[in-house]
């Protein structure tokens, strides 16, 4: 067996020259090394390349915007149509009847309930009294000003008399000097006379003479004491006037005060959230309940502070109750903002419903501004979701929705103003956009 092997190789050996010399001459080897340079799997890769850069270009077509596409059921989401007609613009509110006018009732001064004489709910007439209280602190603080007032008036009426004591003792002082000048001045008069003819001496006429002189003198300084006790008197009267008359308010205010320990209706009307007990101390200024209008009411609404820039005093609303409609205006604003609402009052223009009761509530239609023609898409969930800055159009064949940036205006419960992006017979997607918020094309299938 090892013979005939080496013989075989020995053979092929011998060959072999012969068979590449055979091709050199012809060229049939030249062309086959030429042919090894492309290798099959090259041109497959070609091919698969040129398919690949086909269907990328077809989609690119098909999606001139590019992004995510998700396939979606036709029967889960809602199409409407673009539509021209007239907007109108109003909100809905809901509002809360309450009474057009409400009376609070407040403790002025706290004290203990001794009665309560109405039940809650009840009709009261003007100056029915409600609720008794006592107060003993304040009843002797109302004993105590009496008494000031009493002593003050008293010091006032001694003072009066002794002003007048005063003048008269000045008056009497003045009519004896005034007797005594009248006297003296006679008497200086003959004292001359007699000197003249030397029966007096210089001496006594000079004695008389001096007396006269401080009778003069002293008239003068009383009347000016006179007026000086007078003036300071008179100003010390006007001061005890004032003081007396200020003491006298302030006990007016405090029997005023402790009449007010029986509660009495201001207003007539129903009364409501009575709360007093026998026995309960009522602290001062805490509330003991209200007196409401029982024939004429208002609506109070809450309104998303979105529309608090639009919203103003004199709007109108309309309200409709058993079939008949109801005109209403606002005439009351709430500045503060509370969970994102602020409060309106809404009075009713003309008559009021009846039947409607504290506590209901009634649907109204708050308008914004006037009916004007527009562009329209029917109000739907998909605003909250792309705050009304694109939408899902659908094609002409209505095989997709391709996203498209739009820009929408005012709206309402029923439909949204188109300001741009829209055509009127388009139709758009309107329901919620939540699971398709990062596509930009829909592909819907029946």
């Amino acid at each position: 067996m090892n013979t005939k092997v080496h013989s075989l190789k020995h053979d092929d050996v011998a060959s072999a020259p012969k068979a590449r010399l055979s091709n050199l001459h012809s060229g049939h080897g030249m062309d086959r090394q030429i042919e090894r340079r492309v290798p099959k799997w090259a041109r497959a890769a070609a091919i698969a390349a040129a398919i690949v850069l086909t269907i990328v270009i077809g989609l690119m077509v098909l999606m001139p915007e590019g992004g995510r596409t998700l396939r979606v059921q036709g029967d889960r989401v809602v199409v409407s149509t673009v539509t021209r007609g007239q907007f109108e613009d109003f909100i809905p509110v809901r509002g809360r009847v309450t009474p057009l006018k409400t009376i609070y009732l407040d403790a002025i001064e706290g004290g203990r309930v001794e009665e309560v004489l109405v039940e809650d709910g009840t009709a009261v007439e003007a100056g029915q009294l409600i609720v008794k209280l006592s107060n003993t602190a304040l009843q002797l603080d109302v004993i105590a000003r009496e008494a000031e007032v009493t002593e003050q008036l008293n010091n006032l009426n001694t003072l009066e008399l002794q002003l007048e004591q005063n003048r008269l003792n000045h008056r009497r002082t003045l009519v004896q000097v005034d007797y005594d000048i009248k006297r003296l001045g006679r008497l200086v008069e003959r004292r001359e006379q007699l000197m003249a003819k030397g029966h007096v001496s210089q001496q006594d006429l000079d004695d008389v003479q001096d007396e006269l002189n401080y009778r003069e003198q002293l008239k003068a300084v009383t009347l000016e004491a006179q007026k000086t006790d007078e003036r300071l008197q008179n100003a010390q009267m006007v001061q005890l006037r004032e003081s007396a008359d200020t003491l006298k308010r302030n006990l007016v205010v405090a029997r005023r005060n402790l009449d007010a320990l029986n509660v009495r209706a201001p207003v007539a009307g129903k009364l409501t959230a009575l709360n007093a007990d026998v026995g309960q101390s009522l602290s001062r200024g805490e509330r003991i309940g209200q007196i409401d209008d029982p024939e004429n009411f208002k609506l109070t609404a809450l309104i998303d502070e979105f529309y608090l820039p639009r919203v103003d005093i004199g709007q109108t609303a309309r309200v409709e109750v058993a079939g008949r409609a109801y005109e209403l205006e606002i005439v009351k604003i709430y500045p503060q903002v509370r969970n994102g609402q602020f409060e309106v009052d809404l009075v009713f223009g003309g008559d009021t419903p009846s039947g409607i009761r504290r506590g209901q509530t009634l649907q109204t239609k708050l308008s914004l501004g006037d009916p004007s023609p527009a562009l329209l898409i029917p109000n739907g969930a998909f605003y909250q979701d792309t705050g009304g800055n694109w939408v899902f159009v659908i094609a002409s064949d209505g095989s997709a929705a391709v996203r498209r940036t739009v820009k929408l205006g005012r709206r309402n419960a029923r439909f949204i103003e188109v300001l741009d992006g829209l055509e009127t017979g388009e139709k758009v997607i309107t329901s919620p956009y939540t699971s398709y918020l990062e596509m930009q094309r829909l592909d819907l299938q029946d």
